[in-house]
């Protein structure tokens, strides 16, 4: 194990008042048959971020168009900085379009050669101040070779950052190849109990068998913290040897989207911004990822207490 990947988390960042998170990845117009929604996991994480009043840069790339337009627009309302939206005058802005089978199934086909396959790591990025806390990225950005090398760039530019990783897998981009890349130097890792079974040999999804899991995926790749979701059941989280479990609440779900994001978020408010032991972290997580499975859509407006768990009403930064 490399030294960075030795150093126990010594929560970066968190002297700062609002320490910075770089969300690197996707944004993209999920088209669905009741209208177009802005998404992507490090657009969403990033929203959330800023929920928890922790400083979210996301770093991506729209086309110059009409969806690329809005799109920055829409991030400014949330109240996020677009310095790092960057314009391709080249390819178009992303979209995920739903398609429906024979049998009236959804399959979802994510559209290729977008502005967001190159993203670029400007100078004007690398000299953020101060530097940023933690690094956060996910699977399906990395599908092409420039975001590796953009990405790995970020990792030169600031060693000293907490690499977190949110696998969120999507077919056909799910590669055994891609997610060795995103693992080799990640100190944080979040994933749900179907990608840690898929990833892990044994039985059960119970919490016991996903410890176990969760134990044997962290050794097996050297990653010191690894952070398990399993929807009504609750979430775990692997931390440095120990195991901590917190059961869901009961919860009338509306819309999932989004809800994994909204989690990663909550913890990192909490780990980061606040200094939350890990045990308190995740239940802030397992709070805000509930309230956003509770809502319409990836986004939801609201607010948050001192702990940053999810209040209803507007925020300072709504939707508009």
């Amino acid at each position: 194990m490399t030294d960075a990947r030795k150093k126990s988390a010594a929560r970066p960042g968190a002297a700062s008042k609002a320490p910075a998170v770089v969300c690197f990845g996707e944004v993209l117009w999920d088209c669905l048959p009741r209208g177009l929604f802005l998404g992507g996991a490090p657009i969403n994480a990033a929203y959330h971020l800023s929920r928890q009043g922790l400083r979210a840069l996301p770093v991506t790339t729209v086309g110059n168009d009409f969806l690329g337009e809005e799109a920055r627009r829409r991030i400014a309302a949330w109240g996020l900085d677009v310095t790092f939206v960057g314009v391709d005058r080249q390819r178009p802005t992303g979209t995920v379009s739903a398609v429906l089978d024979a049998a009236g199934q959804a399959h979802y086909e994510i559209a290729r050669h977008v502005a967001w396959d190159r993203i670029e790591a400007s100078g004007r990025l690398r000299r953020v101040s101060p530097a940023p806390a933690a690094i956060v990225h996910g699977t399906l950005a990395l599908r092409e070779p420039p975001n590796r090398l953009a990405l790995a760039t970020l990792w030169r530019t600031w060693p000293d950052a907490w690499r977190v990783v949110d696998l969120n897998f999507r077919s056909p981009f799910d590669t055994a190849a891609l997610s060795a890349f995103a693992l080799r130097h990640a100190q944080f890792v979040k994933l749900n109990d179907e990608e840690l079974v898929r990833l892990t040999p044994g039985r059960g999804h119970d919490p016991a068998a996903l410890a176990r899991r969760a134990r044997a995926f962290a050794e097996h790749h050297e990653i010191p913290r690894v952070c398990v979701t399993a929807g009504s059941r609750g979430a775990g989280l692997w931390w440095e040897g120990a195991w901590f479990w917190e059961d869901a609440r009961p919860v009338q779900v509306r819309d999932t989207v989004g809800a994994g994001d909204a989690f990663l978020g909550g913890f990192l408010g909490a780990w980061l911004g606040r200094g939350a032991s890990p045990e308190r972290a995740l239940a802030t997580a397992a709070r805000v990822g509930e309230f956003v499975a509770g809502c319409d859509g990836a986004t939801p407006d609201y607010r948050v207490d001192a702990a940053g768990r999810p209040l209803r009403g507007r925020s300072d930064a709504a939707d508009r």
